[in-house]
Protein backbone atom coordinates (compact mmCIF):
# COMPACT_ATOMS: atom_id res chain seq x y z
CA UNK A 1 0.00 0.00 0.00
CA UNK A 2 1.36 3.39 -1.00
CA UNK A 3 1.80 5.86 1.82
CA UNK A 4 2.82 9.49 1.66
CA UNK A 5 4.25 10.87 4.87
CA UNK A 6 5.00 14.56 5.34
CA UNK A 7 7.56 15.92 7.76
CA UNK A 8 9.40 19.16 8.47
CA UNK A 9 6.52 21.37 9.50
CA UNK A 10 6.37 23.43 12.65
CA UNK A 11 6.19 26.94 14.03
CA UNK A 12 8.54 29.68 12.88
CA UNK A 13 8.85 33.46 12.91
CA UNK A 14 8.18 35.58 9.85
CA UNK A 15 11.19 35.63 7.53
CA UNK A 16 12.42 32.18 8.54
CA UNK A 17 12.53 29.03 6.42
CA UNK A 18 11.26 25.48 6.55
CA UNK A 19 11.74 22.49 4.29
CA UNK A 20 8.86 20.07 4.02
CA UNK A 21 9.53 16.49 2.99
CA UNK A 22 7.13 13.97 1.52
CA UNK A 23 8.33 10.39 1.66
CA UNK A 24 6.40 8.29 -0.82
CA UNK A 25 7.16 4.59 -0.72
CA UNK A 26 8.51 3.68 -4.12
CA UNK A 27 6.50 5.95 -6.41
CA UNK A 28 8.35 9.27 -6.58
CA UNK A 29 10.78 8.16 -9.29
CA UNK A 30 7.96 6.98 -11.59
CA UNK A 31 5.34 9.60 -10.77
CA UNK A 32 3.63 11.50 -13.58
CA UNK A 33 3.29 14.56 -11.41
CA UNK A 34 3.59 15.59 -7.79
CA UNK A 35 2.81 18.63 -5.77
CA UNK A 36 1.96 20.39 -2.58
CA UNK A 37 -1.40 21.83 -1.57
CA UNK A 38 -2.29 23.85 1.46
CA UNK A 39 -5.56 24.19 3.29
CA UNK A 40 -7.03 26.05 6.22
CA UNK A 41 -10.23 25.07 8.07
CA UNK A 42 -13.27 26.18 6.11
CA UNK A 43 -11.21 27.27 3.12
CA UNK A 44 -10.67 25.73 -0.29
CA UNK A 45 -7.53 23.69 -0.84
CA UNK A 46 -4.91 25.68 -2.78
CA UNK A 47 -2.25 24.27 -5.09
CA UNK A 48 1.04 25.73 -3.94
CA UNK A 49 3.57 24.05 -6.23
CA UNK A 50 3.77 21.12 -8.60
CA UNK A 51 6.21 19.44 -10.92
CA UNK A 52 5.54 17.19 -13.91
CA UNK A 53 7.61 14.12 -14.81
CA UNK A 54 9.22 16.08 -17.65
CA UNK A 55 10.27 18.81 -15.26
CA UNK A 56 7.76 21.58 -15.78
CA UNK A 57 6.98 23.37 -12.52
CA UNK A 58 4.09 25.49 -11.33
CA UNK A 59 4.00 27.90 -8.40
CA UNK A 60 1.10 29.87 -7.02
CA UNK A 61 1.65 33.61 -7.42
CA UNK A 62 1.66 34.01 -3.65
CA UNK A 63 4.77 31.84 -3.27
CA UNK A 64 6.77 32.55 -6.44
CA UNK A 65 10.34 33.43 -5.64
CA UNK A 66 10.03 32.08 -2.09
CA UNK A 67 9.09 28.39 -2.43
CA UNK A 68 10.84 25.69 -4.44
CA UNK A 69 9.69 22.15 -5.19
CA UNK A 70 12.16 19.35 -5.82
CA UNK A 71 12.47 15.58 -5.77
CA UNK A 72 15.08 13.01 -4.83
CA UNK A 73 14.33 9.81 -6.71
CA UNK A 74 16.99 7.84 -4.84
CA UNK A 75 15.25 8.63 -1.55
CA UNK A 76 11.70 8.49 -2.95
CA UNK A 77 11.17 11.89 -1.42
CA UNK A 78 9.73 15.18 -2.58
CA UNK A 79 10.56 18.50 -0.94
CA UNK A 80 9.10 21.96 -0.60
CA UNK A 81 11.68 24.54 0.41
CA UNK A 82 9.89 27.53 1.90
CA UNK A 83 11.87 30.71 2.43
CA UNK A 84 10.87 34.08 3.83
CA UNK A 85 7.76 32.60 5.39
CA UNK A 86 4.97 35.00 6.27
CA UNK A 87 1.95 34.69 8.60
CA UNK A 88 -0.29 34.24 5.55
CA UNK A 89 1.59 31.01 4.80
CA UNK A 90 0.05 29.44 7.91
CA UNK A 91 -1.77 26.35 6.66
CA UNK A 92 -1.83 22.58 6.71
CA UNK A 93 0.39 21.46 3.82
CA UNK A 94 -0.46 18.24 2.00
CA UNK A 95 1.64 16.41 -0.57
CA UNK A 96 0.20 14.53 -3.49
CA UNK A 97 1.56 12.23 -6.17
CA UNK A 98 -0.14 11.14 -9.39
CA UNK A 99 0.99 7.87 -10.92
CA UNK A 100 -0.72 5.92 -13.68
CA UNK A 101 -3.92 7.90 -13.34
CA UNK A 102 -4.23 7.47 -9.60
CA UNK A 103 -3.78 10.19 -6.99
CA UNK A 104 -2.12 9.57 -3.67
CA UNK A 105 -2.34 11.99 -0.74
CA UNK A 106 -0.50 12.54 2.49
CA UNK A 107 -2.30 13.36 5.73
CA UNK A 108 -0.92 16.88 5.93
CA UNK A 109 1.40 18.77 8.21
CA UNK A 110 0.92 22.06 10.02
CA UNK A 111 3.03 25.12 9.26
CA UNK A 112 2.50 28.11 11.53
CA UNK A 113 4.21 31.45 10.95
CA UNK A 114 4.01 34.18 13.55
CA UNK A 115 4.82 37.83 13.05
Amino acid sequence: QVQLVESGGGSVQAGESLRLSCAASGIISSANSMGWYRQAPGKRRELVASVKDYGRTYYADSVKGRFSISRDNARDTMYLQMNNLQPEDTYVYVCTVEKSGRDYWGRGIQVTVSS
